[in-house]
């Protein structure tokens, strides 16, 4: 059953109860250090759900049993925490280039606005790939996290988050609008993933696509591409021996990232 207490202490965040900056940082950082994303948390073959998840049993299987999950059980579960606790807390959309393409909408990615003290800040513990280890301003204004550069720019669609590494030109993250969401605006999302699952002519193999924060960096395994972020700057490796891949798996799954 979601019990916050039991949250805060999984994340290593035990009594981190204040309505600040400086634990809003923790709680999110923190967040992505414990409880990875993961696509092999839930059996594709037990169907997709998106907008009627039973927060207690996906809490139970995501947080306290340390499983993790997509956006869209990560950031729920993150939004339901903030929400108690006592932050000013709505639901954002976005999308990328790669989810436009894969399941049609531009409602894809799940992820949080926290506003604080006149400011709004973007909160994201869902994201498979190199992003935000803190709480993001919505600003114009440059900003560094850990050897990695990020801004909000204007785009067709909305906003773009941009990301730039230490030795990478800027890139688009996600794109967004500052629309507050319901959870059944995931409904195409949800729709689409079934179909795809449907098709008979679909391979039937589970993707592995897992990260997981650690002091100074991320790391994310995409089925052979292994990516490190440490300090800004990325080193990919393609591992093609299965006893390394599971080795790195269960690494970034459940183990010590140092």
């Amino acid at each position: 059953m979601f019990d916050v207490g039991t949250y805060l202490r999984r994340i290593g965040c035990a009594g981190a109860t204040g309505v600040n900056l400086e634990t809003l940082r923790t709680l999110q950082r923190k967040h992505l250090m414990a409880i990875p994303y993961s696509s092999l948390a839930y059996d594709i073959a037990d169907g997709v759900d998106i907008v009627d998840l039973d927060d207690d049993v996906v809490f139970e299987r995501t947080i306290a049993d340390g499983h993790g999950g997509a956006c869209y059980h990560l950031n729920r579960l993150f939004f339901r925490l903030l929400s108690e606790l006592g932050y000013d807390v709505t639901l954002l959309a976005g999308n990328t280039a790669e989810g436009r393409q894969n399941f049609g909408t531009d409602v894809e990615h799940m992820f949080c606005r926290v506003t604080l003290d006149g400011d709004a800040w973007l909160v994201d513990v869902g994201y498979p790939g190199p992003t935000y280890v803190e709480p993001l301003r919505v600003c114009d204004k440059v900003q560094t996290q850990y050897g990695s550069q990020f801004r909000l720019v204007g785009h067709e669609s909305g906003t773009a988050l941009q990301r730039r590494g230490a030795a990478t030109r800027w890139g688009v993250v996600y794109t967004f609008t500052t629309k507050s969401r319901q959870w059944s605006d995931w409904k195409e999302l949800e729709d689409n993933l079934r179909e795809i699952l449907a098709d008979p002519e679909r391979d039937d193999s589970q993707e592995v696509l897992c990260g997981r924060a650690f002091e100074d960096g991320q790391v994310f395994l995409r089925q052979r591409r292994y990516l490190t972020v440490r300090n800004g700057r990325e080193q990919v490796r393609t591992i093609t021996d299965d006893d390394e891949h599971r080795m790195l798996l269960s690494r970034i799954l459940f183990g010590d990232l140092g």
